[in-house]
Order: structure tokens, then C-alpha cells, then sequence
């Protein structure tokens, strides 16, 4: 299955028929201001008509390449013609019913594909949420339920949601948990690996977040270990290579569940089924949201079935969780990702996007890094002379690039990120493109 098209017909850079945002678009910020609380924050005021592929299409026919996607959401693509299809499908049939009073098959079918297709053989459970953040809020009350312990232990530069609990699980406090406390207890945030930042080989880095988790908290308090395998809002920072893996055989040994945050990286995204795949990483649960319906809300919980259990009946559920459509959305995508094309798509613009991001490096001193998998991919700034973070630039060049017609996502703690969530429909030239409109923005 091939995603993009080498038609030489086909749009490869914006197309821009006002300045950004156009008036249209600040008429309707306007009325925004007036109507939605300003904690609801927007990194670019363009406001969407419709979109296809890699495009969005604003209100005043202004046409921008999509490098974020909703912050990795639509993977294969805006408006995908098989999950579109498939969505459609099952309005007509049944638009919502909820699967803990008359359920339906085809929610089973797809737990039943998610303990084929993440990681390890041991037999899985799945059930599925709305959200993200829902995600991981289950993920901990069944790990608590399992174990009867209390402590949940989240890596520093990790985020995790925007609930109650998973402020208290983000290193940041600004935007996120500023103001919103008293904040859940019985949340430990310990050191991660960064290898751009603490030197540390994966077992080094490992030893550390050990020591912490044992002399700082204490093993038989604590019910899990929470990690993103390349955390996304802490600016794709990859871990040392050995790190995770030895982070989970300690976690193994003392008892502890170890709960992988695919929510970012999972389902295609790095260029595997999960980025968990990628460091040799078997989880005791998986978590799922963002590109599981390229569009539509879901997310998923798929763990050991010993470990899943552990909640009584209906402790677990909700009242949208695993909505039909977006459970039918969702089976469009795994049939896509079954075909394997996604997965080479991944890897080209990984290739693409690493061997341009070198050559601005050799360039331009500030790009202190080039890090991440497949269609994950950043790269972060920095003070050449003593590789402190440069904040500031990273905002400045998102903003240059959407006044070109390219819409960036910045990120990391410091501030100091560009990272590139592009669908895998993008192709060669389009990244092309948004390469020769950052080199605009970098300083000599």
C-alpha cells in the first residue's frame, strides 16, 4: 500500500491566496476570544475547512502542509478514504450503543487484534476509552487493583494528560498543572534517560532511575512504572539504548506493572506497530489513543490478562468508551497497517527527514540534535558554545514556517524542540519544502 503519490500534479508546496491568518480566519478568533476560555490555547489561529492527505484547507482557501496532525493523530492522513468509508458504514447501522449494557462484536474484534499486534505472546485483555489521559487513568487503577500497592512512578520530561491524576504524573507544571491543584497523591516523578543531556549509557541511566525508585519511594510501595518509549511532549527524547529494557526486568522482579505510554508513538507512527518494538521492550500494558482511529476519539488498554482482570465488575467502562464508529474507524486502520505499507512509509520519511535535518546541522551550529523513528522525528536547539538550551527559537521558527504555509509543533521541557509528526501520506518534496522554510529561520 502506498500512501503518497510521485503524480507530478500533485500539490507539493502551499498554496497561499492571503497572509496567515487570513481575515477570515481572524474574524473568527475574535468570536473565539469571546466564547472559549483562553486555558483552551492555540498554537496557530488558521481556521480549518477541510483537509486531505498531508493538506489543511482554511476558511480564507489558504492550503498548508500538515507536519503535525493533529499532534500525531492522523496518521494515514487526513480525511483516510477506508476509514472514512468504514465510519460511514456503521452510522447507518448503529451510532452508539453502549458496549457494557448490549454489546457488540465487533469491539471484541478489535481487543482481539490488539493482543496480536502488541508486543509479546502471553495472553491480553483489552478494553477501550475515550481518550489518552482516560487511558492512563485506567492503566493505573488496574495496575493498583493488581498489586495493592499505591505509588505510580512517572519519568522526568514525560507527559501524560491533563486530568487530575495525569497532572500530577507531567514534569511540567506550566501550562498544565499551574493553578489546578491539590494535585493526586501517591505520584513519584524519577530521572529518565536523555542522552543529550546526561551522557549516560542505557544501563547507567537505568542504574540511576533504580536507585531512585528503591531508596527514594521503596519497591514494595510501588504499583507501576509509567513510560513513554519516546516521549513526545518532552521533545522525542529517545532512550539510551538497554535502558528500558532494564528498567523493566527490575520492574519484573520486584513485582512491579510496567505500563507503556504508546499513546504518541504506538500503531505505525515510528515505523513499527509499537515504538516499544524498537528497544526490545515487552510491557505488562499498552496504552493506545491518538492514530488508533486516525481521527476519531478511542483509546485502548491492552495488558496481560491476569493483570486485567484484577478489576471487578464494572469497575471499568464508561459511557462513550469503544463508541462503534470510532471502533469501526479503528479496524480500517489495523487493515491498512495489516498491509504493511505504512510501516515503509514510516521509514522513508524518516530517511528523508534525518538526512535533511544533517545537512541544516553541518549549516547551523544551534541544531544541537536530531533524534526519533519513522514519522517521529525532531530536533533540538541549542547554545553551540555550551549546548545550553536555546529557548525562544523554537517558537520563532514554528512561526516563520506558518506564515509559509507549514504548520510545526514545538515542544521539549526547555522549550527549545521542533518536532515533525507528518501522516505518512507526506511526500519527499513536501518535506522538502518545509526544510528549506526552517533553514529561513536558523541562525548562521
Amino acid at each position: 500500500m502506498t500512501l503518497t503519490t510521485a503524480d507530478p500534479g500533485v500539490l507539493q508546496r502551499p498554496e497561499l491566496v492571503t497572509e496567515i491568518p487570513g481575515p477570515k480566519s481572524r474574524e473568527i478568533h475574535a468570536r473565539r476570544e469571546r466564547a472559549v476560555p483562553r486555558g483552551v490555547g492555540c498554537a496557530l489561529p488558521i481556521y480549518v475547512d477541510h483537509a486531505d492527505g498531508a493538506w489543511l484547507t482554511d476558511v480564507d482557501g489558504n492550503r498548508l502542509l500538515d507536519l503535525g496532525s493533529g499532534i500525531g493523530v492522523t496518521t494515514l492522513g487526513h480525511t483516510q478514504p477506508a476509514v472514512v468509508a468504514a465510519a460511514k458504514e456503521q452510522l447507518d447501522r448503529v451510532s452508539h450503543t453502549l458496549f457494557t449494557v448490549t454489546p457488540y462484536e465487533n469491539y471484541v474484534r478489535l481487543a482481539e487484534r490488539l493482543a496480536q499486534h502488541t508486543p509479546g505472546a502471553h495472553a491480553k485483555k483489552t478494553f477501550f476509552v475515550n481518550s489518552g489521559a482516560e487511558a492512563v487513568e485506567n492503566a493505573v487503577k488496574i495496575a493498583r487493583a493488581h498489586t495493592g500497592r499505591r505509588v505510580v512512578a512517572a519519568l522526568d520530561h514525560a507527559f501524560h494528560g491533563r486530568t487530575n491524576l495525569t497532572m500530577a504524573m507531567n514534569h511540567r507544571a506550566a501550562p498544565y498543572g499551574t493553578g489546578f491543584g491539590p494535585f493526586a497523591p501517591d505520584v513519584q516523578r524519577v530521572p529518565n534517560s536523555y542522552p543529550l543531556r546526561d551522557g549516560l549509557t542505557g544501563p547507567q541511566a537505568a542504574a540511576r532511575t533504580i536507585e531512585y525508585l528503591e531508596q527514594r519511594i521503596g519497591a514494595s510501595d510501588i504499583a507501576a512504572v509509567i513510560a513513554e518509549p519516546i516521549q513526545g511532549e518532552g521533545g522525542f527524547v529517545v532512550p539510551a539504548e538497554g535502558y528500558l529494557p532494564a528498567l523493566q526486568e527490575w520492574a519484573t522482579a520486584n513485582g512491579v506493572v510496567f505500563i507503556a505510554d504508546e499513546i504518541q508513538a504506538g500503531l505505525g507512527r515510528t515505523g513499527t506497530w509499537f515504538a516499544s518494538e524498537l528497544f526490545g521492550l515487552v510491557p505488562d500494558l499498552v496504552l493506545t489513543a491518538k492514530g488508533i482511529a486516525d481521527g476519531l476519539p478511542l483509546a485502548g488498554i491492552t495488558g496481560r490478562a491476569e493483570i486485567m482482570d484484577s478489576a471487578l465488575p464494572g469497575g471499568l467502562g464508561g459511557t462513550f468508551g469503544g463508541n462503534p464508529v470510532s471502533i469501526a474507524a479503528a479496524h480500517a486502520v489495523l487493515d491498512l497497517l495489516e498491509t504493511g505499507g505504512p510501516f515503509a512509509e514510516a521509514a522513508r520519511i524518516e530517511e528523508a527527514l534525518t538526512r535533511g535535518l544533517r545537512e541544516l546541522a553541518r549549516d547551523h551550529a544551534a541544531i544541537g540534535d536530531i533524534r526519533g523513528h519513522g514519522a517521529m522525528i525532531a530536533f533540538e536547539l541549542v547554545e553551540p558554545s555550551t549546548a545550553a538550551p536555546l529557548a525562544g527559537l523554537a517558537a520563532d521558527i514554528a512561526a516563520h514556517a506558518a506564515r509559509r504555509g507549514v504548520l510545526l509543533l514545538t515542544a521539549g521541557s526547555y522549550g527549545n524542540v521542533v518536532r515533525f509528526l507528518p501522516s505518512l501520506a507526506v511526500t519527499d518534496a513536501q518535506i522538502d519544502y518545509a526544510l528549506e522554510v526552517i533553514a529561513e529561520a536558523l541562525p548562521d
